[in-house]
């Protein structure tokens, strides 16, 4: 049998990352103990705007960005960022074809407060997985191990400047197309307010 492929815990993560895991038969491990990288996918989300892609960013306690494995990450509630998560989202889809199908479960993450990156990015993980019918146990890593030593290692791959992933993105309607034109590999979010259960066709 393959071993599991490794990939980053990433908040909202892009439609290529759910691409990469169906690739890999969604045979998967999270890995639990890198040093939290700066400007990555960990802590940070695209989505489409009226005004073009916007990214959003989930502010981390200082001290964290230096050496700190990523499961040791606490969120910072210093200003009131999931407020501003969520009227982004709400002015970004509420015109989208599934929002409001969405809109009661996914506002809850932008009420309950949680101390670490980590663990909303696994609850954020685990409904949207629920949501493309991909329910599973999620497995994580046992301790850190070099790419030399991973046989399938994405945590470098799925980088929002230089991804080495290649993902080529099936075109859907996007509520601002009209203006933005399409934008390839936003969150997933994107993909599901605007195909609702038939986003998985798309990945």
């Amino acid at each position: 049998m393959q071993s599991p492929a490794i990939f980053p815990l990433f908040y909202l993560p892009p439609a290529s990352y759910f691409s990469a895991l169906d690739v890999n038969n969604f045979n998967f491990l999270i890995e639990k103990h890198e040093h939290f990288p700066k400007q990555t996918y960990r802590n940070r989300a695209r989505i489409a705007s009226p005004n073009g892609s916007l990214d959003l960013y989930v502010p981390v306690v200082k001290g964290s960005k230096f050496h700190t494995v990523i499961k040791d990450v606490k969120i910072s509630y210093d200003f009131k960022w999931q407020r501003l998560h969520w009227l982004s989202l709400q002015t970004s889809y509420r015109n989208s074809a599934y929002f409001e199908y969405y809109e009661d479960e996914i506002s809850s993450f932008y009420s309950k407060k949680f101390e670490f990156l980590f663990d909303y990015n696994v609850e954020l993980l685990v409904w949207i997985l629920k949501k493309l019918k991909k329910e599973q146990v999620i497995h994580f890593t046992d301790t850190y191990h070099t790419s030399a030593e991973v046989e399938l290692d994405y945590r470098n791959k799925l980088n929002f400047k230089k991804p080495e992933y290649e993902y080529q993105a099936k075109p859907y309607f996007q509520v601002f197309e009209d203006r933005n034109g399409f934008i390839p590999d936003l969150s997933i979010l994107d993909l599901l307010f605007s195909q609702g259960p038939q986003a998985k066709l798309f990945i």
